[in-house]
């Protein structure tokens, strides 16, 4: 075609160069993108990115394909959990039975007002920024317990085949176990387990700091870091290992940053002054709740009324089950979503 004196000639752009052109401004924008958020000026980011990392089963490689060991383990020691050194003071513990409707505050009230038809248990929906769970008050503390698979040693079991099995109302993951590949069955808990007065399993600990946390005969919740012997004299008669300790005695742990546990699904359990115990479980992971760090799991049970508090295994090993009905959103995979663990916190 002839252009006339004076005309401009408009080019016209193939199809396919215009899909490069865009695939290619997408690619730059995206890669600068990635470049800010892993090696920009966001360091909330690479703690997030990097403590959360290195606290999964089988996911570190996110943060060690992306950053040198050195500015990971300076990660790690600019996020810590600086415990309470103390042992928890049964006597603190009194059990006392509410008359009045006079609540100090709605967290207290969420934890008093029972339901006139159900005096064993209480679930209270639990949400904050980026996370969302289930608290569940247990006013009766005689009835928790320790279980454990049936097949310590060899393999795990699910929650839901432990709760079958022991008649459980209530129950929930308790410590974390050998997982050398990140791949194993749960069939070797952690540290020390006692049930019912007897040591049932003593394996090497998880190093995870905090150390026993189980019940008395008195149902009182005892944390303390100290030996399996040291534990048997203090009278344990349900207890795992493991940690860190979030609340000792009515003192928050000083958690430096997110407590180098990053954000994940979590559980933990507490017990108030009064004597009910608290479960905690936390999603994670998810779209509507990526999960809780240790400061979470501290203000919760600070809120309601916590006087000692424990984390406990978390990631893909936190679950909750209700009446032999999984509450929370568990992310193991598989066709269920749940992992085979070896010790469990149930309510009979």
């Amino acid at each position: 075609m002839k252009k006339k004196k004076g005309e401009k000639v408009k080019y016209k752009w193939p199809l396919g160069r215009k899909i490069v052109s865009i695939l290619c401004v997408v690619y730059i924008l995206g890669f600068s993108s990635f470049l800010f958020l892993f090696y920009g000026p966001l360091n909330s980011f690479k703690e997030f990115w990097i403590t959360s990392a290195m606290t999964t089963m089988n996911h570190k490689y996110l943060a060690t394909w992306l950053y040198s060991d050195k500015y990971i383990n300076k990660v790690l020691n600019n996020n810590t959990v600086e415990e309470v050194k103390e042992i928890s003071d049964p006597n603190k513990i009194v059990f006392r039975k509410y008359t009045t409707t006079i609540y100090r505050n709605e967290y207290e009230k969420e934890i008093l007002s029972r339901d006139p038809d159900n005096d064993l248990y209480k679930v209270i929906n639990i949400s904050g920024t980026g996370y969302q769970g289930f608290l569940v008050a247990i006013y009766d503390p005689s009835r928790i317990h320790i279980a454990t698979t049936a097949y310590l040693g060899v393999r795990g079991e699910t929650i839901l085949t432990v709760s079958e099995r022991e008649n459980a109302i209530i129950a929930m993951n308790a410590g974390g176990f050998y997982d050398p590949d990140w791949n194993s069955n749960g069939a070797l808990p952690h540290g020390t387990v006692i049930s019912n007065g007897q040591v049932v399993s003593d394996f090497t600990d998880a190093g995870m700091a905090g150390g026993f946390i189980g019940f008395d005969n008195e149902n009182r919740l005892i944390l303390g870091n100290m030996s399996k012997n040291d534990a048997i004299a203090t009278g344990y008669r349900d207890a795992i290992e493991f940690g860190p300790y979030l609340i000792v005695n009515g003192k928050r742990s000083f958690i430096r940053g997110n407590g180098g546990w990053g954000i994940a699904p979590r559980s933990a359990i507490g017990q108030r002054q009064d004597g009910i115990v608290l479960f905690l479980v936390i999603n994670g992971r998810l779209a509507s709740s990526i999960g809780a760090d240790m400061v979470d799991l501290t203000d919760i049970m600070e809120r309601y009324g916590a006087f000692n508090a424990a984390n406990l295994d978390g990631g893909s090993s936190s679950e909750l089950v209700i009446k032999g009905k999984i509450i929370n959103t568990p992310v193991a995979g598989g066709t269920d979503g749940l992992r085979t663990m070896s010790t469990f916190w149930v309510v009979k």
